[in-house]
C-alpha cells in the first residue's frame, strides 16, 4: 500500500513539475518573440531612414 501512494503522489507531482516547465517554456518563448518583433520595427525604421538618406544624397540615381 505504501509503493502504491508513493507512487500515485510522484506521478501527480510529476504532472504538476511537468506542466510548470511547459508553462516556463512557453512564457520565455513568448517574451523572446515580443523582444524580437520589436527589434525587427526597429530595424524596419533604420531602414527607412537609410533609404530616404540614400536617395536625398544620390537625387541622380532616383529620377529626381
Amino acid at each position: 500500500m505504501f509503493v502504491f501512494v508513493t507512487t500515485v503522489i510522484l506521478y501527480v507531482f510529476g504532472f504538476v513539475f511537468l506542466y510548470g516547465v511547459i508553462r516556463l517554456g512557453v512564457r520565455h518563448g513568448l517574451e523572446d518573440l515580443e523582444a524580437q518583433r520589436a527589434q525587427a520595427a526597429r530595424a524596419e525604421q533604420l531602414a527607412t531612414l537609410q533609404d530616404r538618406t540614400f536617395a536625398r544624397e544620390n537625387a541622380f540615381l532616383t529620377g529626381s
